[in-house]
């Protein structure tokens, strides 16, 4: 063990150069900053990623890029003079990071984000402008708010921030914090109270700067299989006096509550995130079929290779609209996401994974190679998986939605609401994130599960398979409202904790499920009418609702020929465009075929 009373994440001190103000001016010159992926002297390119994380080390050349163009301002909202003013913008700079390398995304990005929340959504206007200063030159901040030995259950907390005179005394160790020993300062949860009850915890700020000598002891770092290069250590307190205003906001006995509030942005946007992880796995694999030949012609050739390379463009597709959906909802509807957060973080993350496990099952024994062209895969398999227990386990999520069930019979799906049309239009304009709004239920009131009804009149009539696949998918999930209803309604109280049954955790399952075939629906929907290009095609939905509908526990569903083979047409031209494999493809400089690396 080392003692130090501050952290060793001190930024560097010239204050990183504006970007563009635009949001995709600002990718442009993160793009830029980054370089050519594939240039062997590049960097930040896939060479040194592969070699940091060899060493289990974050890549320092990244890091100063990413420091350069500032990205710990794009965390802090635009009032407090940052760049943060739609969370989805959010979403698409972060994507770019991880593409490159998950490490950096979480490590040097994202982890800040997950403490910031918490001092904007109830910190004081002090802490605010404080964390803001530290955040836009480059600084860190780091959150703690499990314990190894009471995992998620937050409650039975025992690092204590206890009242004494007129300071608060910490005690106790915080464990598995990102950031632990570079962090500038830190957020807390902390028990300042001995009563029992949820009033008893609260959040508390801390800059590493303050701590006097001999109050904070730093663990040694925690070795990791996957996002080696990310530091995990620990941290004790002992006896560790700090300023009573310490207590984020300045009341105490916020701290669950505004732990569950900031979990609604974190779970969803940082699930979204690592969708680029997923792009990068999927380019990765192309260009591996398409450069392999088997039996004399080219993997990519093969019809099985092609069934399962098209089904997971679809499923990242069907991942990306829960997800934008669910980000936008931050802004449009924020008494509803206390449902959309835990749906992100149990679909999205499941399909995420399981997309990773089927492409490693394409690449055969190149997907552990550490070496050669396909060596980055191996990292990213192994990057993907904290997506699924990050903060939070998918199961622990059906366990926050169970008791929701029965209010949305009661209310939700008997009064079918229609969202707002903008929550289906990524890209239009969003109104202001307002962090006191999230609310800590939902409280029965939901309007995404019950939007495709509204839909389906907009159908035309014949138009080919895709339209027919649509529209049988379209009206079975539409009727799925009531029957959930019927269902949940005569649950049991016994069934609405974690003692619940398979049956009652299955209901959870068949709701997510609906919402995420909302979304995609929701999305088509807007895209043609309003004639977005590829987007507005049925074919992605009607595939995306086909396999939504594969019973549980059974093979995804195979696609009917002509609706695969258009499918793996486009597939393709995304890869030759270098256009990504999200909803709407994004301009790049690096176009596989213009570098003459296919066929």
């Amino acid at each position: 063990m080392s003692t130090t009373t501050r952290g060793t994440g001190t930024p560097p001190p010239s204050p990183p150069s504006p970007p563009p103000p635009s949001g995709p001016a600002r990718l442009g010159a993160l793009d830029a900053l980054l370089g050519d992926p594939d240039d062997p002297g590049n960097p930040v390119g896939r060479a040194a990623v592969l070699d940091a994380d060899e060493r289990g080390e974050m890549l320092a050349a990244g890091e100063d890029a990413l420091h350069a163009y500032g990205l710990h301002a794009e965390f802090v909202p635009a009032g407090l003079g940052g760049r943060l003013t739609r969370l989805d913008h959010l979403v698409d700079v972060m994507r770019a990071v991880y593409r490159r390398d998950p490490c950096l995304g979480l490590g040097h990005g994202a982890a800040s984000f997950i403490a910031a929340v918490n001092i904007w959504t109830v910190g004081d206007d002090r802490q605010r402008a404080e964390a803001a200063r530290l955040l836009r030159r480059g600084g860190r901040i780091a959150v703690g708010y499990h314990e190894l030995a009471h995992g998620n259950d937050m409650a039975r907390t025992e690092f204590t921030a206890l009242p004494r005179g007129d300071r608060l005394v910490l005690d106790g160790r915080k464990e598995v914090i990102t950031n632990a020993r570079r962090a500038d300062a830190l957020v807390l949860l902390a028990r300042t109270s001995t009563a029992p009850g949820s009033r008893s915890h609260s959040q508390v700020y801390v800059p590493v700067a303050d701590v006097p000598a001999g109050g904070l002891t730093h663990l040694p770092r925690y070795r990791t299989t996957g996002m080696r290069g990310v530091q995990l250590g620990g941290l004790r307190f002992d006896s560790c006096p700090l300023p009573a205003t310490s207590v984020l906001g300045g009341t105490p006995g916020r701290g669950l509550e505004t732990a569950l509030r900031s979990f609604q942005i974190t779970r969803t946007t940082l699930v979204s995130m690592s969708v680029g992880i997923v792009d990068t796995a999927l380019d990765t694999t192309l260009r591996h079929v398409r450069n392999r030949r088997l039996y004399g012609r080219t993997a990519a050739d093969l019809p099985h290779v092609r069934s399962v390379l098209t089904g997971v463009h679809v499923d990242l597709l069907t991942a990306d609209s829960l997800a934008t959906v669910a980000t936008r909802a931050l802004h449009l509807l924020p008494g509803e996401t206390a449902i959309h957060a835990q749906a992100v973080k149990y679909v999205v993350s499941g399909i995420l994974m399981e997309a990773m496990n089927r492409l490693s099952g394409v690449l055969g024994a190149h997907f552990y190679l550490r070496e050669g062209p396909s060596a980055l895969f191996q990292k990213l398999l192994r990057d993907i998986q904290p997506v699924g227990f990050g903060h939070a386990a998918r199961a622990a999520c059906q366990v926050s939605l169970l008791p929701q069930l029965p209010l949305l019979a009661r209310r939700a799906w008997r009064e079918c609401r229609t969202p707002p049309a903008a929550l289906f239009a990524p890209g239009e304009e969003l109104p202001p994130l307002d962090f006191g709004a999230l609310a800590l239920s939902a409280g029965g009131r939901e309007s995404l599960s019950t939007s495709i009804a509204a839909g389906l009149a907009e159908l035309p009539d014949g138009g080919g398979t895709a339209y027919g696949l649509l529209r049988a998918h379209a009206e079975r999930f539409a009727r799925e409202p009531a029957r959930l209803a019927e269902a949940c309604a005569a649950l049991d109280p016994g069934e609405l904790s974690v003692a619940a049954s398979p049956y009652a955790y299955d209901l959870t399952t068949r709701y997510t499920t609906l919402l995420t075939a909302a979304a995609c629906f929701g999305m088509w929907s807007w895209a043609r009418r309003t004639g977005v290009p590829e987007l507005s095609e049925p074919d992605w939905a009607a595939a995306a609702l086909h396999r939504l509908s594969t019973p549980r526990g059974a093979a995804a569903r195979a696609l009917p020929r002509p609706l695969e083979d258009a499918l793996w047409e486009r597939l393709v031209e995304r890869h030759r465009t270098g256009g990504g494999y999200t909803l709407l493809p994004r301009a790049s400089r690096h176009s596989a075929d213009a570098e003459g690396r296919n066929p």
